[in-house]
């Protein structure tokens, strides 16, 4: 399984970026995705998930409202849009997926930098 993110740059305080993040090497309909961030000196924390279908998602409380997930199974790609940027959402941030048995995330992507300034 690979995982390609992409899409992070500069942006100050109060504009948008879209992630994106391409799924290859098996069926990408058929486990959930995820994105996580580190900021510097931190530890890697969740951002939000999406299920299989689209139809069911979630989000760290940080972002809620501002952020929003979705996937495109027909193109193998899932999406994080976050609006209304700030500061402390500077971090690297990765898409995610799960084994085969659904219970952990096993596979990673390479990071993005995104970086707000003030």
């Amino acid at each position: 399984v690979q995982l390609q993110a992409s899409g992070g740059g500069l942006v100050q305080a109060g504009g948008s970026l879209r992630l994106s993040c391409a799924a290859s090497g098996r069926t990408f309909s058929a486990y959930p995705m995820a994105w996580f961030r580190q900021a510097p000196g931190k530890e890697r924390e969740f951002v939000s998930r999406i299920n299989v279908s689209g139809g069911s998602t979630q989000y760290a409380d940080s972002v809620k409202g501002r952020f929003s997930i979705s996937r495109d199974n027909t193109k193998s790609m899932v999406y994080l849009q976050m609006n209304s940027l700030k500061p402390e959402d500077t971090a690297v941030y990765y898409c995610a997926t799960t084994g085969v048995r659904r219970s952990s995330y096993d596979y990673w992507g390479q990071g993005t930098q995104v970086t707000v300034s003030s």
